[in-house]
């Protein structure tokens, strides 16, 4: 896992496209931010929830190509004909991506820094909201890996991504409509109705585990869906 790691974050900065993410998150998010120097951390909390909508259009771009690459350079073939575990594979590949995620929070760290010089405090509201955005972010990057190991097709697998992602992102709103089972079903998906508890602050154990539990089915799911073109190769 830890040889997978490292290769692909070295792919990511080797290339534009982490430079190019994590400028482009730190453009968007600093637009959105500069209201906040005089409004305080209410309003900067709104500003992490925008943030979770940037990573929509963020997330498939950073995840197309991690495992759709491999398929279509047929370096997959290795894999697939090797002993090695592709546990260990899929997970070296989402914690390369989840780095450079971190990376993209991390350089956000400046906003909250700028607020406590104007006069502002760290509140528990900003510490969840954080949290919250982190856990949103890395389960965000799970469907994405899903998707780039459905297709050798990178444009194809940040479509897919994407409209995952959008439907997960309002699936409150959808289950209020349909209403009956759909409903319970749209709403164990909603990543965006425990992210607001975070928002406001409140630390629910519950939240976190559920993120952890929807993270690790999508990985899982991955795994098999290789797993399953690997028996295919034998």
């Amino acid at each position: 896992m830890r040889a997978v790691f490292w290769k692909e974050v070295k792919s990511y900065f080797y290339s534009p496209i982490a430079y190019v993410l994590i400028g482009m998150f730190t453009l968007i998010s600093s637009i959105m931010f500069w209201p906040n120097l005089l409004s305080g951390y209410g309003e900067f909390n709104g500003n992490l929830g925008s943030m979770g909508y940037i990573l929509i259009f963020l997330v498939p771009i950073l995840t197309m190509r991690i495992i759709a690459e491999d398929r279509k350079n047929g370096t997959e073939v290795l894999l697939l004909t090797s002993p090695i575990n592709l546990g260990g594979v899929v997970l070296g590949k989402y914690f390369a991506a989840l780095s450079v995620f971190l990376m993209m929070i991390l350089v956000s760290f400046i906003y909250p820094i700028i607020l406590v010089i104007f006069g502002a405090s760290i509140t528990p509201q900003i510490v969840g909201g954080y949290a919250g955005l982190i856990l949103l972010g890395a389960s965000f990057i799970s469907v994405g890996i899903f998707a780039s190991s459905l297709t050798e097709n990178q444009v194809i697998a940040s479509i897919i991504s994407f409209v995952a992602l959008l439907i997960i992102w309002i699936a409150d709103g959808i289950g209020g409509m349909v209403g009956g089972f759909t409903a319970k079903i749209l709403y164990w998906f909603s990543l965006l109705s425990r992210y607001e508890d975070f928002n406001r602050g409140i630390l629910s154990l519950s939240a976190v585990v559920y993120y952890l539990s929807f993270i690790s089915v999508f990985l899982f799911v991955t795994i098999m869906i290789i797993e399953r073109r690997r028996w295919s190769q034998r």
